[in-house]
């Protein structure tokens, strides 16, 4: 049984790799950043975008894909700001794969032509996204204050492969316990190249750090070095 198992899990992987390279080659020629945001329910994924979104959209053509076992809460919530997003409803699934992503978008090939930037937020889960790439440029992963200072070693598959770690609710820091010190040291342990930022969407600390990355991976990704 457990090498069935195994088997098949590998076929899947394999399968969805295809489409996230299909994906990624897609991207690629439209000059789209595509960022998977990857956390735990309820840690501020779609809090954070509202606020990015409400900085970019003025200059950027933005848009969304909201993964959620149920419900269109989310994307309605962005959609009320005037940009593309699609909600993603996984029927129980606790995570999104590249298939679901590309029927997203051949049903709104209209909506999201030409994006500079598309931000996919995941179904809220540390484990099952981390195997899956989307065909995005980069995996993020937020943690919250009020999560607990011990989750980079407690999942460290996601904490490892994400390019950057955002700390979410960084107001509350004086309220909880987290140790951010800690988490900095966990984080650099599993990822040494990786970037650690501290935000807050209610205060505005740390955003315009966020979106300074978010606009230099663009310009990268657009005009790479020689």
């Amino acid at each position: 049984m457990t090498a069935t198992a195994v088997d098949v899990k590998q076929r899947i992987l394999a399968s969805n790799q295809l489409a996230a390279t299909d994906l990624r080659e897609m991207f690629r020629k439209s000059g789209t950043l595509v960022t998977n945001l990857i956390s735990s329910p309820g840690s501020g994924k779609t809090t954070l975008l509202e606020v990015t979104v409400a900085a970019l959209r003025e200059g950027y053509r933005v848009g969304a894909l909201e993964g959620d076992i149920a419900t269109e809460l989310d994307a309605d919530r962005l959609r009320r700001m005037g940009i593309p997003a699609r909600q993603i409803l996984t029927g129980g699934a606790c995570h999104l794969d590249a298939r679901q992503v590309i029927r997203a978008l051949e049903e709104e090939v209209a909506a999201f032509k030409n994006l500079d930037f598309l931000f996919v937020e995941n179904v809220g889960n540390l484990i099952c996204p981390t195997s899956y790439d989307l065909g995005e440029d980069f995996k993020i992963v937020l943690l919250s204050v009020t999560e607990g200072d011990d989750k980079p070693f407690k999942y460290p598959g996601i904490f490892s492969k994400a390019s950057v770690t955002v700390i979410t609710k960084a107001d509350l820091l004086p309220h909880v316990r987290f140790d951010l010190d800690a988490v900095r040291e966990k984080v650099s342990t599993l990822n040494p190249k990786g970037r650690l930022l501290v935000v807050s969407a209610q205060t505005g600390e740390g955003i315009v750090a966020w979106l300074r990355l978010l606009e230099q991976e663009l310009e990268m990704k657009r005009n790479p070095p020689i």
